[in-house]
């Protein structure tokens, strides 16, 4: 690079500054020194280095850019301005009320791939982006700015390892080590040589440069993909350089500048700045697009009436049949795969999936970005870990993903492991999350339908699966659209409506039989669906059992399946009766836990008597 080149970026970098300072003040609140600190690295990248169509930020070879450090958003978007996709005019409507330039990124905008701003997720993702161009044989690569406070998080250490253990040298992490926190210094402050052991540890390659010297970052930057290691670029930087007043300076964290303060620092700011418009910026390579295109249909499934099968087990089946015919289907394991039963996918395709070990906040990040480039991501492990990785999952409904959770061991069903293995929040969590399916097959056939609608339908859906073995209870033709539900047993005459869902399906079709045999009928149904529930099949039986339903389920009563029916039937005046799990479970036979926690067909039938 020629050295107007490196004068040119040390404008267009301060004119990024500029804008993320006065975008900011404009706002009236923002979090300009964070941007200042990163602004000679984001302009060496987008107008220096990075290989992308600023006109076609979704374009399937682009290199790809997260800003984990989702605050510093004002610098992202001054990049996007510069390069001619956002109108600068843009920017003085920063976090204004129904503006796609939030607070922090959100894929509202087409440049941005995923949400950000719940610090130390960027790097799982990328790690998932840059698994996906290695499998679909593209040349890009992926780059993840975070702040050295946020390497402070797990997350990014799981991250970190995932990605020395697949050598993804198309992965490049970049740390804007600015030393100054939200409410104090970081716990290493300048001291890079800290961080750059760790990641040493962690089999990367580790550059440390001066994060103000374009020429030095331009330097670095030409050296991507020299090994096979993943590169992370440690840069010592300030908060809030290149203005005298605010550089390195405590206090100024998420604070605007005042007006007279803005005036003051655009003096200093603009004579040296540079517009990058107009700036050529290298094409990407025009390699051929991968196949990621859904098929017409899916394999039939073929089952008999009566077979006892785990939905745990049908899972592994169905991806494996799906997956056949889909080649957008990829399977991610969390070291559970011979009892999640995803390991007949690893065996049948290696080559789409990805074993992220015991490391579930990973999983669901590296999922995520395989979600963003086209595939359709299944991360399966027992259904309780994922409450690990629970901020992963809150921010994935933030940013519109299309991601795939199997859940397994749910509930006290699961038996002699005891209450530490058990999922009994797992329904209330992922029915919290935005924009969420939650579904809870009760045999073989309705966990390979329930599979197809996954696969077919962009979202977050999520799959519980149960231990135990159940008897096939469906045709194989039947249909298990999202948002329904199935009435099993109803005569006129019912008394009650019992709801239940995988195990406790089966309690409540044992208690009919037994209440049948004493001249006391109740309609059955499969709430399959609980997010969104299949509200018109039990409003419509609930009608015709004296407005009365009970609702069983293996969950803790806060946030399940009573009180998704309670929550969605209250307004009809339906009293809803809910028999789920209260207090510590322990360990014992399925059975015996069962009828200790009151879930159980002989429960079922107390309390039909009861009412």
């Amino acid at each position: 690079m020629i050295e107007t080149d490196i004068e040119l970026l040390k404008g267009i970098a301060n004119q990024l500054r500029i804008h993320s300072i006065t975008s900011t003040t404009a706002a009236g609140s923002g979090h300009p020194t964070s941007c200042c600190s990163a602004a000679d690295l984001v302009a060496a990248l987008f107008f220096g280095h990075m290989k992308y169509d600023a006109k076609n930020p979704h374009f399937y070879n682009n290199d790809r850019f997260i800003l984990s450090k989702g605050h510093a958003a004002p610098l992202l978007y001054a990049a996007w301005a510069e390069n001619g996709f956002v109108p600068i005019s843009e920017l003085a409507k920063l976090r204004q009320f129904g503006n796609d330039l939030e607070g922090h990124p959100t894929p509202r905008l087409a440049f941005a791939d995923v949400a950000t701003g719940s610090l130390g997720q960027g790097l799982g993702v990328g790690v998932g982006m840059a698994l996906a161009a290695r499998q679909d044989k593209l040349d890009y690569n992926t780059y993840v700015l975070m702040g050295d406070g946020e390497i402070a998080e797990g997350a990014v250490w799981e991250a970190a390892s995932l990605a020395g253990i697949y050598k993804l040298n198309n992965l490049i992490g970049i740390v804007d080590a600015n030393r100054l926190g939200q409410s104090q210094a970081t716990a290493f402050g300048h001291d890079i040589g800290v961080y750059a052991k760790r990641f040493e540890a962690f089999g990367w390659r580790v550059e440390v440069i001066d994060g103000h010297d374009i020429e030095e970052i331009i330097e670095v930057l030409n050296g991507v993909g020299l090994d096979d290691k993943p590169l992370v670029i440690i840069a010592k930087t300030y908060k809030g350089a290149g203005v005298s007043f605010l550089q390195d300076k405590d206090g100024w964290h998420g604070k605007p500048l005042n007006k007279e303060e803005e005036a003051q620092a655009l003096a200093e700011l603009q004579p040296s700045a540079k517009s990058g418009l107009g700036v050529p910026i290298p094409a990407p390579t025009a390699l051929p697009a991968p196949n990621l295109t859904a098929p017409a249909s899916y394999p039939a499934i073929n089952y008999k009436l009566g077979d006892l099968i785990a939905t745990r087990e049908a899972y592994g089946t169905a991806l494996v049949r799906v997956g056949e015919a889909d080649p957008r289907v990829n399977a991610f394991d969390g070291d559970t795969k011979n009892s999640t039963y995803a390991e007949k996918f690893f065996k049948k395709f290696p080559e789409r999936s990805t074993e992220c070990y015991i490391a579930e906040q990973n999983l669901v990040a590296v999922a995520i970005g395989y979600g963003t480039r086209g595939h359709v991501p299944f991360a399966s492990t027992f259904a309780t870990f994922f409450t690990r990785a629970f901020d992963q999952i809150r921010v994935a409904g933030i940013s519109m993903a299309n991601l795939k959770l199997v859940g397994s061991h749910v509930g006290i069903s699961i038996g002699e492991d005891g209450p530490s293995q058990m999922a009994l929040e797992d329904i209330a969590m992922m029915r919290a999350v935005v924009g969420s399916s939650v579904l809870y097959p009760s045999d073989a056939v309705s966990t390979e339908k329930l599979f197809e609608e996954m696969a077919k339908t962009r979202g977050i859906q999520f799959l519980r699966t149960s231990r135990p073995k159940t008897p096939v209870i469906y045709g194989n033709d039947e249909q298990f659209p999202i948002g329904g539900a199935k009435v099993l047993r109803q005569a006129a005459g019912d008394k009650v409506t019992v709801v239940g869902a995988g195990v406790t399906l089966f309690e409540a079709l044992k208690a009919a039989d037994t209440l049948k045999a004493e001249g006391i009928g109740i309609t059955v149904i499969d709430a399959y669906s609980i997010k969104p529930l299949g509200k018109k099949e039990i409003l419509a039986a609930a009608k015709k059992t004296n407005n009365t339903v009970i609702t069983v389920e293996d969950h803790y009563s806060e946030g399940g399946l009573g009180d998704a029916v309670a929550g969605e039937l209250s307004v009809e005046g339906i009293k809803v009766h809910k028999l789920a799990v209260v207090g510590i479970p322990r360990s014992g036979h399925a059975a015996e836990l069962l009828a200790h926690f009151g879930i159980d067909a002989a429960a079922i039938v107390k309390k039909v008597k009861s009412l």
